[in-house]
């Protein structure tokens, strides 16, 4: 438990502060609007990746990672699980330092494999809930 808080208070404070989040639209009653929101509020750049591509918060939208061209710290996951995987693998081919499951996001392989290919990870967490605990 504390190596997992260990690990969340590194990702929030010390990987970076531009956090891709995965299934950010501009519907505002999705978890993800919220969420995006706070790290917004806590000086995070959030990256809306959502197939529709729109602008969220402000932030221009992309509809997939490798089309934002610029560097990505976080990759925050707010897709099914059943697809979570592919989207880590993803953010291990754009060269994030980070990715972060969303509370419900389980995908132990997912994790497994990101952990392998050096990113640090956490899974079934909500960034908007742990950021004001630091």
């Amino acid at each position: 438990m504390h190596e997992e808080q260990e690990l969340i208070r590194k990702i929030l404070t010390e990987s970076g502060n531009t956090w891709a989040v995965v299934g950010l639209s501009s519907n505002q009653e999705r978890a993800a609007y919220g969420v995006a929101r706070v790290l917004q509020q806590f000086g995070k750049r959030v990256v809306p990746v959502h197939p529709k591509a729109e602008t969220v918060h402000g932030e221009q939208g992309y509809a997939s990672l490798d089309a934002i061209p610029f560097e990505v710290d976080v990759v925050d996951v707010f897709v099914n699980s059943d697809l979570a995987g592919a989207v880590a693998d993803e953010a291990v081919a754009i060269g994030a330092k980070a990715v972060w499951f969303q509370l419900g996001v389980v995908d132990d392989s997912a994790y497994e494999r990101t952990r392998a290919a050096g990113l640090d990870m956490v899974m079934n967490r909500c960034p908007a809930i742990e950021i004001p605990r630091l």
